[in-house]
Protein backbone atom coordinates (compact mmCIF):
# COMPACT_ATOMS: atom_id res chain seq x y z
CA UNK A 1 0.00 0.00 0.00
CA UNK A 2 2.05 0.48 -0.73
CA UNK A 3 1.82 5.36 -0.15
CA UNK A 4 0.69 8.95 1.73
CA UNK A 5 3.64 11.16 0.91
CA UNK A 6 2.36 14.15 0.06
CA UNK A 7 1.66 15.61 -3.62
CA UNK A 8 5.02 17.98 -4.66
CA UNK A 9 7.08 18.52 -7.33
CA UNK A 10 10.14 19.26 -5.00
CA UNK A 11 11.47 16.98 -2.35
CA UNK A 12 10.84 19.18 1.30
CA UNK A 13 11.50 16.47 3.68
CA UNK A 14 10.22 18.04 7.07
CA UNK A 15 6.67 18.30 5.06
CA UNK A 16 6.72 14.39 3.61
CA UNK A 17 3.93 12.58 5.74
CA UNK A 18 6.07 8.90 5.77
CA UNK A 19 4.50 5.83 7.08
CA UNK A 20 7.45 4.93 8.29
CA UNK A 21 8.19 7.09 10.99
CA UNK A 22 4.92 5.74 12.89
CA UNK A 23 6.90 2.27 13.62
CA UNK A 24 8.85 4.20 15.52
CA UNK A 25 7.41 2.52 18.81
CA UNK A 26 7.60 -1.08 18.05
CA UNK A 27 11.44 -1.57 16.47
CA UNK A 28 12.81 -4.46 18.03
CA UNK A 29 15.51 -3.75 19.97
CA UNK A 30 18.50 -4.01 17.97
CA UNK A 31 19.75 -3.34 15.01
CA UNK A 32 19.64 -5.99 12.53
CA UNK A 33 23.86 -5.96 12.42
CA UNK A 34 25.62 -5.04 15.35
CA UNK A 35 28.44 -2.86 13.70
CA UNK A 36 26.08 -0.32 12.81
CA UNK A 37 27.06 2.92 14.61
CA UNK A 38 25.14 5.43 12.95
CA UNK A 39 21.92 7.02 13.35
CA UNK A 40 19.55 6.61 10.82
CA UNK A 41 18.36 10.23 9.35
CA UNK A 42 15.47 12.16 10.42
CA UNK A 43 12.74 12.26 8.02
CA UNK A 44 10.92 15.45 10.21
CA UNK A 45 11.48 18.17 12.47
CA UNK A 46 10.35 16.33 15.53
CA UNK A 47 10.86 12.43 15.27
CA UNK A 48 13.14 10.54 13.69
CA UNK A 49 11.78 7.35 11.92
CA UNK A 50 13.08 4.56 13.31
CA UNK A 51 15.08 5.00 16.07
CA UNK A 52 16.73 1.66 16.28
CA UNK A 53 18.54 0.77 19.47
CA UNK A 54 22.68 1.35 18.50
CA UNK A 55 23.48 -1.11 21.20
CA UNK A 56 22.25 -4.63 22.71
CA UNK A 57 20.54 -2.63 25.88
CA UNK A 58 17.06 -1.99 26.24
CA UNK A 59 15.74 1.21 23.93
CA UNK A 60 13.69 4.34 24.72
CA UNK A 61 10.99 3.62 22.33
CA UNK A 62 9.80 7.44 23.51
CA UNK A 63 9.95 9.62 20.03
CA UNK A 64 12.47 11.71 19.89
CA UNK A 65 10.86 15.55 19.76
CA UNK A 66 12.10 18.77 20.13
CA UNK A 67 11.08 19.70 23.67
CA UNK A 68 13.55 16.49 24.33
CA UNK A 69 16.20 17.46 26.06
CA UNK A 70 18.76 16.35 28.87
CA UNK A 71 18.43 19.83 30.03
CA UNK A 72 15.20 21.91 31.62
CA UNK A 73 15.48 24.43 29.37
CA UNK A 74 12.71 24.71 26.64
CA UNK A 75 13.72 24.71 22.96
CA UNK A 76 12.29 27.57 21.38
CA UNK A 77 11.03 26.48 17.75
CA UNK A 78 11.12 28.96 14.79
CA UNK A 79 8.71 30.83 13.94
CA UNK A 80 6.64 29.53 11.11
CA UNK A 81 3.67 31.03 8.97
CA UNK A 82 0.48 29.44 9.87
CA UNK A 83 -2.25 28.49 7.45
CA UNK A 84 -2.29 27.53 3.96
CA UNK A 85 0.42 29.27 1.70
CA UNK A 86 -0.88 32.11 -0.72
CA UNK A 87 0.38 31.46 -3.91
CA UNK A 88 0.12 27.62 -4.00
CA UNK A 89 -3.48 28.69 -2.71
CA UNK A 90 -4.58 31.05 -5.20
CA UNK A 91 -3.02 29.10 -7.90
CA UNK A 92 -5.43 25.65 -6.93
CA UNK A 93 -8.54 27.53 -6.25
CA UNK A 94 -8.34 29.85 -9.64
CA UNK A 95 -7.67 26.50 -12.16
CA UNK A 96 -11.42 25.14 -10.65
CA UNK A 97 -13.20 28.78 -11.25
CA UNK A 98 -11.16 29.10 -14.39
CA UNK A 99 -13.03 25.82 -15.68
CA UNK A 100 -16.46 26.80 -14.07
CA UNK A 101 -16.78 29.75 -15.26
CA UNK A 102 -14.61 30.89 -18.25
CA UNK A 103 -14.54 27.61 -20.20
CA UNK A 104 -17.93 26.77 -21.78
CA UNK A 105 -19.32 23.67 -20.54
CA UNK A 106 -20.35 21.25 -22.83
CA UNK A 107 -23.90 20.63 -24.09
CA UNK A 108 -24.22 17.02 -23.15
CA UNK A 109 -22.87 17.52 -19.65
CA UNK A 110 -24.98 18.93 -16.62
CA UNK A 111 -24.35 21.69 -14.49
CA UNK A 112 -23.55 19.60 -11.28
CA UNK A 113 -21.35 17.49 -13.39
CA UNK A 114 -19.87 20.73 -14.38
CA UNK A 115 -19.27 22.12 -10.69
CA UNK A 116 -18.11 18.91 -9.51
CA UNK A 117 -15.28 18.76 -12.16
CA UNK A 118 -13.91 21.81 -11.43
CA UNK A 119 -14.03 21.65 -7.45
CA UNK A 120 -12.25 17.72 -8.59
CA UNK A 121 -9.46 20.19 -10.82
CA UNK A 122 -8.88 22.76 -7.67
CA UNK A 123 -8.48 19.25 -5.50
CA UNK A 124 -6.12 17.44 -7.65
CA UNK A 125 -3.98 21.16 -8.33
CA UNK A 126 -4.15 22.06 -4.71
CA UNK A 127 -2.70 18.05 -4.06
CA UNK A 128 0.15 18.76 -6.62
CA UNK A 129 1.03 22.17 -4.92
CA UNK A 130 0.21 21.55 -1.34
CA UNK A 131 -1.19 24.90 -0.26
CA UNK A 132 -1.93 22.26 2.92
CA UNK A 133 -1.00 19.07 4.10
CA UNK A 134 -3.20 16.42 1.82
CA UNK A 135 -5.62 15.48 4.17
CA UNK A 136 -6.99 19.11 5.06
CA UNK A 137 -6.69 20.38 1.37
CA UNK A 138 -9.22 17.36 0.59
CA UNK A 139 -11.16 18.01 3.25
CA UNK A 140 -11.87 21.75 2.33
CA UNK A 141 -12.47 20.04 -1.74
CA UNK A 142 -15.37 17.60 0.62
CA UNK A 143 -17.01 20.81 2.09
CA UNK A 144 -16.91 22.72 -0.86
CA UNK A 145 -19.00 19.94 -2.25
CA UNK A 146 -21.28 19.97 0.44
CA UNK A 147 -21.49 23.83 1.21
CA UNK A 148 -22.35 24.80 -3.61
CA UNK A 149 -24.90 21.84 -2.81
CA UNK A 150 -23.10 19.91 -5.81
CA UNK A 151 -23.72 17.03 -3.73
CA UNK A 152 -25.54 15.84 -0.86
CA UNK A 153 -24.14 14.35 2.38
CA UNK A 154 -24.70 11.21 2.16
CA UNK A 155 -23.15 11.06 -1.28
CA UNK A 156 -20.13 13.16 -0.58
CA UNK A 157 -19.34 10.80 2.31
CA UNK A 158 -20.64 7.49 0.74
CA UNK A 159 -16.73 6.46 -0.07
CA UNK A 160 -16.16 6.54 3.60
CA UNK A 161 -18.08 3.01 3.59
CA UNK A 162 -15.93 1.56 1.01
CA UNK A 163 -14.37 -1.72 1.51
CA UNK A 164 -11.28 -1.28 -0.55
CA UNK A 165 -10.18 1.78 1.02
CA UNK A 166 -10.87 -0.18 4.89
CA UNK A 167 -8.93 -2.87 3.31
CA UNK A 168 -5.58 -0.46 2.52
CA UNK A 169 -6.33 0.80 6.07
CA UNK A 170 -6.36 -2.26 8.02
CA UNK A 171 -3.21 -3.16 5.52
CA UNK A 172 -1.12 -0.24 7.53
CA UNK A 173 -2.11 -2.38 11.04
CA UNK A 174 -0.95 -5.56 9.14
CA UNK A 175 2.56 -3.66 8.19
CA UNK A 176 3.13 -2.36 11.54
CA UNK A 177 3.08 -6.08 13.00
CA UNK A 178 5.67 -6.89 10.47
CA UNK A 179 7.68 -4.64 12.11
CA UNK A 180 6.74 -4.78 16.01
CA UNK A 181 7.03 -8.72 16.31
CA UNK A 182 10.40 -8.48 13.97
CA UNK A 183 9.49 -11.31 11.69
CA UNK A 184 10.31 -8.91 8.50
CA UNK A 185 13.78 -8.66 10.06
CA UNK A 186 14.25 -12.16 10.66
CA UNK A 187 12.92 -13.05 7.24
CA UNK A 188 15.57 -10.42 5.55
CA UNK A 189 18.26 -11.70 7.59
CA UNK A 190 18.45 -15.08 6.25
CA UNK A 191 18.70 -14.26 2.69
CA UNK A 192 21.80 -12.33 3.86
CA UNK A 193 23.04 -15.33 5.31
CA UNK A 194 22.25 -17.56 2.81
CA UNK A 195 23.62 -15.01 -0.11
CA UNK A 196 25.40 -12.48 1.09
CA UNK A 197 28.54 -13.59 0.01
CA UNK A 198 29.29 -11.04 -2.71
CA UNK A 199 27.31 -7.59 -2.98
CA UNK A 200 25.53 -8.78 -6.07
CA UNK A 201 24.58 -11.46 -4.19
CA UNK A 202 22.96 -9.09 -1.00
CA UNK A 203 21.15 -7.23 -3.66
CA UNK A 204 19.77 -10.74 -4.78
CA UNK A 205 19.06 -11.84 -1.10
CA UNK A 206 17.18 -8.47 -0.31
CA UNK A 207 15.24 -8.85 -3.26
CA UNK A 208 14.23 -12.17 -3.01
CA UNK A 209 12.87 -11.50 0.84
CA UNK A 210 11.06 -8.70 0.06
CA UNK A 211 8.76 -10.54 -3.02
CA UNK A 212 8.49 -13.37 0.05
CA UNK A 213 6.89 -10.94 2.17
CA UNK A 214 5.22 -8.56 0.08
CA UNK A 215 1.87 -10.39 -0.21
CA UNK A 216 1.29 -10.09 3.63
CA UNK A 217 2.99 -7.17 4.08
CA UNK A 218 0.49 -4.50 1.92
CA UNK A 219 3.12 -1.22 2.31
CA UNK A 220 5.93 -1.09 0.38
CA UNK A 221 7.21 2.71 3.07
CA UNK A 222 6.61 -0.23 5.48
CA UNK A 223 8.90 -2.48 4.06
CA UNK A 224 11.64 -0.13 2.87
CA UNK A 225 11.52 1.83 6.67
CA UNK A 226 10.74 -0.93 8.57
CA UNK A 227 12.60 -4.11 7.06
CA UNK A 228 14.93 -3.45 4.48
CA UNK A 229 16.65 0.25 4.85
CA UNK A 230 18.11 -0.72 8.56
CA UNK A 231 19.75 -3.84 6.89
CA UNK A 232 21.03 -1.74 4.45
CA UNK A 233 22.05 0.65 6.43
CA UNK A 234 24.19 -1.55 8.72
CA UNK A 235 25.84 -3.86 5.88
CA UNK A 236 27.09 -0.57 4.07
CA UNK A 237 28.41 0.93 7.68
CA UNK A 238 30.43 -2.24 8.51
CA UNK A 239 31.48 -2.19 4.93
CA UNK A 240 33.25 1.43 5.25
CA UNK A 241 30.23 2.93 3.37
CA UNK A 242 28.58 5.66 5.00
CA UNK A 243 25.72 8.18 3.76
CA UNK A 244 26.60 11.61 2.45
CA UNK A 245 30.18 10.86 1.73
CA UNK A 246 32.47 9.96 -0.66
CA UNK A 247 32.17 6.16 0.56
CA UNK A 248 28.83 5.90 0.02
CA UNK A 249 29.30 4.60 -3.25
CA UNK A 250 31.55 1.39 -1.84
CA UNK A 251 28.31 -0.22 -1.16
CA UNK A 252 25.44 1.69 0.20
CA UNK A 253 24.56 3.69 -3.22
CA UNK A 254 24.05 0.26 -4.78
CA UNK A 255 22.32 -1.54 -2.37
CA UNK A 256 19.51 1.46 -1.67
CA UNK A 257 19.22 1.79 -5.65
CA UNK A 258 18.99 -2.00 -6.17
CA UNK A 259 16.21 -2.46 -3.36
CA UNK A 260 14.49 0.94 -4.76
CA UNK A 261 13.99 -0.33 -8.26
CA UNK A 262 12.91 -3.75 -7.24
CA UNK A 263 10.27 -2.88 -4.77
CA UNK A 264 7.89 -1.78 -7.79
CA UNK A 265 8.35 -4.87 -9.41
CA UNK A 266 7.51 -6.66 -6.15
CA UNK A 267 4.36 -4.70 -5.67
CA UNK A 268 3.15 -5.29 -9.07
CA UNK A 269 3.59 -8.92 -8.60
CA UNK A 270 1.02 -9.49 -6.27
CA UNK A 271 -2.66 -7.71 -5.44
CA UNK A 272 -1.98 -7.26 -1.80
CA UNK A 273 1.85 -6.23 -1.59
CA UNK A 274 0.28 -2.80 -2.26
CA UNK A 275 -2.33 -0.42 -1.12
CA UNK A 276 -3.11 1.18 -4.96
CA UNK A 277 -3.08 -2.59 -6.11
CA UNK A 278 -6.55 -2.76 -4.43
CA UNK A 279 -8.07 0.87 -5.60
CA UNK A 280 -7.01 -0.09 -9.50
CA UNK A 281 -9.65 -3.19 -9.61
CA UNK A 282 -11.81 -1.33 -7.38
CA UNK A 283 -11.95 1.63 -9.87
CA UNK A 284 -12.68 -0.83 -12.45
CA UNK A 285 -15.42 -2.48 -11.08
CA UNK A 286 -17.01 1.32 -10.83
CA UNK A 287 -16.68 1.41 -14.58
CA UNK A 288 -18.23 -2.05 -15.18
CA UNK A 289 -15.34 -4.50 -15.29
CA UNK A 290 -14.89 -6.94 -12.68
CA UNK A 291 -12.40 -9.71 -12.83
CA UNK A 292 -13.11 -12.83 -11.79
CA UNK A 293 -10.70 -14.07 -8.81
CA UNK A 294 -8.87 -11.14 -8.45
CA UNK A 295 -5.66 -12.41 -6.26
CA UNK A 296 -5.23 -15.27 -8.96
CA UNK A 297 -5.96 -13.24 -12.09
CA UNK A 298 -3.19 -10.58 -11.01
CA UNK A 299 -0.69 -12.71 -9.93
CA UNK A 300 -0.87 -14.74 -13.10
CA UNK A 301 -1.00 -11.67 -15.52
CA UNK A 302 1.89 -10.06 -13.31
CA UNK A 303 4.26 -13.37 -12.97
CA UNK A 304 6.45 -13.85 -15.92
CA UNK A 305 7.55 -10.15 -16.64
CA UNK A 306 7.89 -9.20 -12.65
CA UNK A 307 9.87 -12.10 -12.22
CA UNK A 308 12.06 -11.19 -14.93
CA UNK A 309 12.33 -7.95 -14.06
CA UNK A 310 13.50 -8.85 -10.27
CA UNK A 311 15.86 -11.03 -11.38
CA UNK A 312 17.34 -8.66 -14.03
CA UNK A 313 17.41 -5.48 -11.97
CA UNK A 314 20.00 -6.37 -9.43
CA UNK A 315 22.73 -7.11 -12.92
CA UNK A 316 21.74 -4.18 -14.79
CA UNK A 317 22.36 -1.83 -11.99
CA UNK A 318 25.44 -3.37 -11.10
CA UNK A 319 26.65 -3.03 -14.66
CA UNK A 320 25.32 0.41 -15.16
CA UNK A 321 26.03 1.57 -11.44
CA UNK A 322 28.39 -0.46 -10.00
CA UNK A 323 29.79 -0.47 -6.55
CA UNK A 324 33.07 -0.54 -5.54
CA UNK A 325 33.19 -3.25 -3.16
CA UNK A 326 32.53 -6.22 -4.78
CA UNK A 327 32.59 -8.73 -2.56
CA UNK A 328 31.19 -8.96 1.33
CA UNK A 329 32.52 -11.99 2.41
CA UNK A 330 31.40 -10.84 6.35
CA UNK A 331 27.55 -10.30 5.34
CA UNK A 332 26.86 -13.82 6.58
CA UNK A 333 28.64 -14.31 9.49
CA UNK A 334 26.64 -11.38 10.90
CA UNK A 335 23.81 -11.84 9.85
CA UNK A 336 24.57 -15.68 11.40
CA UNK A 337 25.73 -13.70 15.00
CA UNK A 338 22.05 -11.44 14.39
CA UNK A 339 20.00 -14.15 14.19
CA UNK A 340 21.95 -16.09 17.12
CA UNK A 341 20.91 -12.32 18.78
CA UNK A 342 17.30 -12.40 18.01
CA UNK A 343 17.18 -16.17 19.59
CA UNK A 344 14.39 -18.61 18.44
CA UNK A 345 11.27 -17.30 16.99
CA UNK A 346 9.00 -15.82 19.46
CA UNK A 347 5.26 -17.26 19.93
CA UNK A 348 4.26 -13.52 18.22
CA UNK A 349 6.11 -14.76 15.16
CA UNK A 350 4.39 -17.10 15.10
CA UNK A 351 1.45 -15.53 15.55
CA UNK A 352 1.98 -13.22 12.59
CA UNK A 353 3.16 -15.93 10.58
CA UNK A 354 -0.36 -17.98 10.89
CA UNK A 355 -1.81 -14.84 10.69
CA UNK A 356 -0.53 -14.13 7.48
CA UNK A 357 -0.68 -17.41 6.12
CA UNK A 358 -4.53 -17.49 6.49
CA UNK A 359 -5.06 -14.11 5.19
CA UNK A 360 -3.13 -14.94 1.89
CA UNK A 361 -4.91 -17.79 1.35
CA UNK A 362 -8.47 -16.33 1.80
CA UNK A 363 -7.10 -13.32 -0.33
CA UNK A 364 -6.95 -16.22 -2.68
CA UNK A 365 -9.79 -18.66 -2.00
CA UNK A 366 -11.77 -16.30 -0.41
CA UNK A 367 -13.95 -15.58 -3.24
CA UNK A 368 -15.03 -19.24 -3.73
CA UNK A 369 -16.11 -19.44 -0.72
CA UNK A 370 -18.33 -16.25 -0.19
CA UNK A 371 -15.22 -14.09 2.12
CA UNK A 372 -14.57 -10.68 0.54
CA UNK A 373 -11.06 -9.28 1.13
CA UNK A 374 -11.50 -6.30 3.30
CA UNK A 375 -13.27 -9.31 5.72
CA UNK A 376 -9.97 -11.61 5.86
CA UNK A 377 -8.46 -8.10 6.46
CA UNK A 378 -10.70 -7.95 9.39
CA UNK A 379 -10.10 -11.12 10.33
CA UNK A 380 -7.02 -10.88 10.70
CA UNK A 381 -6.45 -7.86 12.31
CA UNK A 382 -9.23 -9.59 15.36
CA UNK A 383 -6.64 -12.38 15.62
CA UNK A 384 -3.70 -10.12 16.19
CA UNK A 385 -5.30 -7.95 18.74
CA UNK A 386 -7.04 -11.03 20.35
CA UNK A 387 -3.70 -12.67 20.86
CA UNK A 388 -2.11 -9.12 21.51
CA UNK A 389 0.46 -8.62 18.81
CA UNK A 390 -1.50 -5.85 18.52
CA UNK A 391 -2.78 -3.45 21.12
CA UNK A 392 -5.50 -0.97 19.54
CA UNK A 393 -3.05 1.54 21.07
CA UNK A 394 -0.94 0.25 17.89
CA UNK A 395 -3.95 0.61 15.30
CA UNK A 396 -5.03 4.39 17.45
CA UNK A 397 -1.04 5.56 16.78
CA UNK A 398 -0.96 4.74 12.71
CA UNK A 399 -1.67 8.16 12.00
CA UNK A 400 -1.40 7.57 8.21
CA UNK A 401 -3.76 4.93 8.08
CA UNK A 402 -6.50 6.98 9.43
CA UNK A 403 -5.08 10.09 7.28
CA UNK A 404 -5.26 8.06 4.05
CA UNK A 405 -9.14 7.01 5.34
CA UNK A 406 -9.54 10.68 5.06
CA UNK A 407 -8.29 12.00 1.86
CA UNK A 408 -8.10 8.61 -0.23
CA UNK A 409 -12.20 8.78 0.55
CA UNK A 410 -12.77 12.09 -0.70
CA UNK A 411 -10.54 11.52 -3.86
CA UNK A 412 -12.45 8.04 -4.63
CA UNK A 413 -15.67 9.79 -3.63
CA UNK A 414 -15.12 12.65 -6.67
CA UNK A 415 -13.86 10.12 -8.42
CA UNK A 416 -17.09 7.85 -7.95
CA UNK A 417 -19.04 10.69 -8.86
CA UNK A 418 -17.54 11.99 -11.71
CA UNK A 419 -18.15 8.63 -13.45
CA UNK A 420 -21.86 8.80 -12.37
CA UNK A 421 -22.53 12.07 -14.11
CA UNK A 422 -20.85 11.02 -17.14
CA UNK A 423 -17.92 13.11 -16.84
CA UNK A 424 -15.56 10.60 -17.22
CA UNK A 425 -17.12 8.76 -20.15
CA UNK A 426 -17.24 12.58 -21.97
CA UNK A 427 -13.32 12.80 -21.44
CA UNK A 428 -12.68 9.38 -22.56
CA UNK A 429 -14.93 10.02 -25.93
CA UNK A 430 -13.10 12.94 -26.44
CA UNK A 431 -9.37 11.10 -26.43
CA UNK A 432 -10.68 8.48 -28.15
CA UNK A 433 -11.92 10.66 -31.01
CA UNK A 434 -8.62 12.32 -31.02
CA UNK A 435 -6.59 9.28 -31.02
CA UNK A 436 -8.80 8.06 -34.18
CA UNK A 437 -8.41 11.06 -35.94
CA UNK A 438 -4.71 10.14 -36.49
CA UNK A 439 -5.73 6.05 -37.74
CA UNK A 440 -4.34 4.53 -34.86
CA UNK A 441 -5.15 1.07 -34.07
CA UNK A 442 -5.72 -0.57 -30.59
CA UNK A 443 -2.65 -1.25 -29.94
CA UNK A 444 -0.85 2.27 -30.30
CA UNK A 445 -3.18 3.96 -28.26
CA UNK A 446 -2.43 1.47 -25.70
CA UNK A 447 0.66 2.73 -25.76
CA UNK A 448 0.31 6.34 -25.83
CA UNK A 449 -1.90 5.87 -23.08
CA UNK A 450 0.17 4.15 -20.82
CA UNK A 451 3.46 6.44 -21.30
CA UNK A 452 0.91 9.30 -20.84
CA UNK A 453 0.09 7.78 -17.36
CA UNK A 454 3.36 6.30 -16.40
CA UNK A 455 5.26 9.75 -16.90
CA UNK A 456 2.45 12.25 -16.05
CA UNK A 457 3.63 10.70 -12.44
CA UNK A 458 6.66 13.17 -12.36
CA UNK A 459 3.47 15.47 -10.86
CA UNK A 460 2.68 13.30 -8.25
CA UNK A 461 4.54 11.84 -5.01
CA UNK A 462 1.79 9.71 -4.05
CA UNK A 463 0.82 6.47 -6.18
CA UNK A 464 -2.64 6.10 -4.68
CA UNK A 465 -3.38 9.65 -5.25
CA UNK A 466 -2.45 9.14 -8.81
CA UNK A 467 -4.92 6.05 -8.89
CA UNK A 468 -7.17 8.31 -7.42
CA UNK A 469 -6.97 10.97 -9.82
CA UNK A 470 -6.58 9.57 -13.27
CA UNK A 471 -7.04 5.64 -12.85
CA UNK A 472 -10.36 5.92 -14.09
CA UNK A 473 -10.38 8.51 -16.69
CA UNK A 474 -7.54 6.75 -18.29
CA UNK A 475 -8.76 3.24 -18.41
CA UNK A 476 -12.40 4.32 -20.03
CA UNK A 477 -10.12 6.39 -22.63
CA UNK A 478 -8.34 2.87 -23.22
CA UNK A 479 -11.83 1.44 -23.62
CA UNK A 480 -13.34 4.19 -25.92
CA UNK A 481 -9.61 3.37 -28.10
CA UNK A 482 -10.99 -0.64 -28.43
CA UNK A 483 -8.23 -1.65 -25.90
CA UNK A 484 -9.04 -5.09 -24.19
CA UNK A 485 -10.62 -4.48 -21.12
CA UNK A 486 -8.75 -6.47 -18.56
CA UNK A 487 -5.51 -5.84 -20.48
CA UNK A 488 -5.96 -2.13 -19.67
CA UNK A 489 -7.38 -2.33 -16.13
CA UNK A 490 -4.12 -4.21 -15.29
CA UNK A 491 -1.77 -3.05 -17.18
CA UNK A 492 -2.39 0.53 -15.58
CA UNK A 493 -2.51 -1.00 -12.12
CA UNK A 494 0.88 -2.70 -13.39
CA UNK A 495 2.58 0.97 -14.44
CA UNK A 496 1.06 2.48 -10.81
CA UNK A 497 3.70 0.43 -8.95
CA UNK A 498 6.60 0.36 -11.72
CA UNK A 499 6.70 4.56 -11.42
CA UNK A 500 6.99 4.32 -7.42
CA UNK A 501 10.86 4.61 -8.11
CA UNK A 502 10.95 7.53 -10.50
CA UNK A 503 12.31 10.24 -8.65
CA UNK A 504 13.11 10.98 -4.80
CA UNK A 505 9.45 12.09 -4.46
CA UNK A 506 7.22 9.24 -6.61
CA UNK A 507 6.41 7.62 -3.32
CA UNK A 508 6.41 6.80 -0.19
CA UNK A 509 9.45 4.27 -0.40
CA UNK A 510 11.23 6.77 -2.65
CA UNK A 511 11.57 9.58 0.36
CA UNK A 512 13.09 6.69 2.72
CA UNK A 513 15.66 5.50 0.78
CA UNK A 514 16.87 8.82 -0.78
CA UNK A 515 16.49 10.30 2.61
CA UNK A 516 19.25 7.54 3.96
CA UNK A 517 21.65 9.73 2.21
CA UNK A 518 24.01 7.18 0.16
CA UNK A 519 22.47 8.36 -2.97
CA UNK A 520 22.83 11.36 -4.44
CA UNK A 521 19.99 13.93 -6.58
CA UNK A 522 20.90 14.06 -10.27
CA UNK A 523 21.64 9.46 -10.01
CA UNK A 524 18.13 9.29 -8.60
CA UNK A 525 16.64 10.86 -11.56
CA UNK A 526 19.06 8.89 -14.06
CA UNK A 527 18.71 5.71 -12.34
CA UNK A 528 15.09 6.29 -12.25
CA UNK A 529 14.26 7.28 -16.07
CA UNK A 530 16.98 4.19 -17.20
CA UNK A 531 15.12 1.67 -15.12
CA UNK A 532 11.54 2.77 -16.72
CA UNK A 533 12.61 2.80 -19.86
CA UNK A 534 14.25 -1.09 -19.24
CA UNK A 535 11.36 -2.25 -17.37
CA UNK A 536 8.86 -0.86 -20.36
CA UNK A 537 10.67 -2.89 -22.25
CA UNK A 538 10.77 -6.11 -19.99
CA UNK A 539 6.93 -5.80 -19.71
CA UNK A 540 6.14 -4.64 -22.99
CA UNK A 541 7.71 -7.74 -24.37
CA UNK A 542 7.93 -10.26 -21.75
CA UNK A 543 4.67 -9.14 -20.91
CA UNK A 544 3.15 -9.22 -24.29
CA UNK A 545 4.00 -12.02 -25.29
CA UNK A 546 2.63 -13.82 -21.98
CA UNK A 547 -0.83 -11.94 -22.06
CA UNK A 548 -1.01 -13.20 -25.64
CA UNK A 549 -0.41 -16.75 -24.37
CA UNK A 550 -2.93 -16.16 -21.13
CA UNK A 551 -5.65 -14.48 -23.98
CA UNK A 552 -5.79 -11.28 -22.14
CA UNK A 553 -6.02 -10.21 -26.05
Amino acid sequence: MESTALFSTTFRPPSLHLRSRHFSKHIPPTTPFPLLRSSPPSFTTTTTPYPLSLTTSKPSFKPISASSSSSSTPITQPTQSQGAKLLPLTLSISTGLLLRFLIPKPLTITPQAWNLLSIFLSTITGLVLSPLPVGAWAFLGLTTTILTKTLTFSTAFSAFTNEVIWLIVISFFFARGFVKTGLGDRIATYFVKWLGKSTLGLSYGLTLSETLIAPAMPSTTARAGGVFLPIIKSLASSGGSLPNDPSAKKLGAYLVQSQFQCAGNSSALFLTAAAQNLLCLKLAEELGLVIASPWLAWFKAASLPALVSLLLTPYILYKIYPPETKDTPDAPAMAEKRLQAMGPVTTNEWIMIGTMLLAVSLWVFGDAIGIPSVVTAMLGLSVLLLLGVLEWNDCLSEKSAWDTLAWFAVLVGMASQLTNLGIVTWMSNCVANFLQSFSLSWPAAFGVLQAAYFFIHYMFASQTGHVGALYSAFLAMHLAAGVPSVLAALALAYNTNLFGAQTHYSSGQAAVYFGAGYVELPDVFRIGFIMACINAVIWSVVGGIWWKFLGLY
